[in-house]
């Protein structure tokens, strides 16, 4: 179980999380959606310690995050995929280099274990036979998947995914979201999803969360959010340039 708990983040002058508090439950994919820019990439790194909170505690399987040792950081780290949102892979190096890039840091299979785990890796995101080939040779989506194929690749308990169908067409938008549930309902993987696309968010949570001035401002099933009440959230799920008049009153007993 991931927990954080009256979290808050500030760069500078710039407030960014001002008392967020979500807890993922084990064998669910939580989906976090707020407009660009309010911090819902920042609020994910808290969990593998990649940001510090400035006050608040992030905890994942009854450990304290902040309190960690370098040692039993890199355990928890271990335990937790990452899909960034351009895929982030390596040029210079292979599809099979970059899926096997954090098995070889971790330094526990062999050499034919770890070409076997990439292969496997590869093929559950129905991506066999490119480890050969270069990411300059594949397309976005095909990216994207090999980022997924990595993170699998160390046999994740979570999986973290930033904005992981931003910039890609419908079609393979709908791959991805697939892919997603593949790895929630075939591996038992526990996921977080930062996304603004509100059909991914739909297809692929069980639950939502929507970040909105720092904090929670709803969190409930797909269906809870789908039909909110929130004027905020009402206005952010089906894409409003302004709230309507009628809104107004439930903003400010919302606030």
């Amino acid at each position: 179980m991931i927990q954080l708990k009256d979290v808050y983040k500030s760069f500078g002058s710039k407030k960014v999380l001002q008392g967020f508090t979500l807890d993922v439950r084990e064998g669910e994919t939580m989906v976090i959606i707020g407009y660009s820019g309010t911090g819902k990439s920042v609020a994910i790194k808290h969990i593998v310690r990649l940001l510090e909170p400035d006050a608040g505690e992030v905890w994942v399987d009854g450990q304290n995050v902040n309190t960690l040792s370098r040692a039993e950081l890199s355990a928890l780290r271990a335990k937790v995929g990452y899909v960034f949102q351009f895929a982030a892979l390596f040029d210079s190096m292979s599809i099979g280099d970059n899926v096997a890039m954090g098995l070889r840091k971790q330094g526990q299979l062999s050499d034919s274990e770890i070409r076997q785990r990439v292969v496997e890796s590869l093929r559950l995101v129905d991506l066999p036979d490119v480890e050969s080939r270069f990411p300059a040779e594949l397309s976005g989506g095909m990216r994207k998947r090999v980022g997924i194929a990595r993170a699998i690749a160390l046999r994740p308990k979570y999986i973290l995914y930033d904005e992981p169908t931003t910039g890609l067409d419908p079609v393979t938008s709908a791959v991805i979201d697939g892919l997603m549930i593949r790895m929630r309902d075939q591996l038992g993987v526990t996921g977080v999803v930062i996304t603004h696309d509100m059909r991914s968010a739909y297809a692929v949570g069980t639950r939502i969360a929507m970040l909105y001035d720092g904090t929670v401002r709803q969190v409930g099933s797909v269906d809870e959010i789908r039909h909110s009440h929130d004027a905020v959230v009402r206005q952010f799920i089906e894409g409003k340039a302004t709230l309507d008049d009628d809104d107004a009153p439930l903003l400010s007993a919302g606030r």
